[in-house]
């Protein structure tokens, strides 16, 4: 299992507190009101309808909370576990109106964020005996990204940067106005700090060579065959770091992690995973 941080407690309160807002509006959820006693007691389970790895229970714990700050939790399994069909993964103890009030937007968390964390988990899988690694993308939920990264760490997979502002990515568009590779990366290491990474695309093995004449710590590797892989990473032999992009499925991420390059950047971990289905079944009601 992963050793993954948890969720901040911060980023867990807002995030709960936009999702409440908007399935909540401005009267409630009318139907529990409605139908339910206002102290009429709740006792439930979040039970995996499929096999995966779990992630967000922390989010859901939250949504609970938000609605009964008095509702008690029993934790089955934790984040990066590997769950089956009809495995209780949290039982919650809480008033009835609030665990219902709670119930879709904790459901849509763990089921969403499963999700990205078990697809991320077959590519994990499908390169193992390998060096390289799985990252994610930019490719993200606006809004989600840093759970949706969350996700892709619990599932086994590393992080790229998380937004414009933590690493310099020189893409194709950025060499074009910079006029050529050696332009562009003279111009970031001379505006660069200290800690940040750079980091350039690189399409043909000419670029490849201008960009390791001029230096650079990262070369993004973008959608070449295989073979034009191996004989990338021959030429890198060691003076960046490699990652491979660019259309990277189940079926292909192996051939290309045998290559040898360093890391592999999937966007669809992030914006194209299935979600997994998870219900929540109520135990007790009086």
């Amino acid at each position: 299992m992963p050793n993954t941080a948890p969720i901040p407690k911060s980023l867990c309160h807002s995030a709960v507190s936009l999702a409440l807002a908007e399935d909540l509006g401005r009267a409630g959820d009318i139907t529990s009101l409605s139908v339910i006693p206002e102290n009429a007691p709740a006792k439930a389970s979040i039970v995996s309808r499929e096999a995966g790895v779990l992630a967000g229970l922390d989010l859901a714990i939250e949504a609970f909370l938000q609605n009964d700050p008095t509702a008690n939790f029993t934790n089955a399994v934790s984040d990066g576990a590997h769950v089956s069909p009809g495995d209780t993964v949290l039982t919650i103890e809480a008033q009835a109106r609030g665990l219902l009030a709670g119930e879709r937007v904790a459901l849509n968390f763990v089921s969403h964020l499963s999700g990205i964390a078990s697809h991320t988990a077959a590519f994990v899988a499908a390169i193992s005996g390998t060096n390289a690694r799985i990252t994610c993308t930019r490719k993200t939920t606006p809004g989600l990204r840093a759970l949706e990264k969350y996700a892709v760490r619990t599932g086994g997979g590393f992080n790229h940067r998380f937004g414009l502002d933590d690493a310099i990515l020189i893409k194709d568009n950025h060499i074009v106005v910079a006029g050529s590779v050696t332009a562009a990366l003279k111009a970031a290491k001379e505006n660069a700090g200290h800690m940040v990474t750079i980091e350039i695309e690189i399409d043909t093995l000419e670029q490849l060579d201008e960009a390791l004449q001029e230096g650079t710590d990262v070369v993004l590797l973008d959608n070449m065959s295989p073979d034009l892989l191996n004989k990338a990473v021959a030429m890198v032999n060691g003076k960046a770091t490699t990652e491979a992009s660019g259309r990277v499925s189940l079926e292909t991420v192996a051939e290309i992690a045998r290559t040898g390059v360093d890391y592999i950047s999937v966007g669809k971990i992030t914006h194209s995973s299935p979600t997994m289905d998870f219900g929540l079944d109520i135990e007790i009601f009086s």
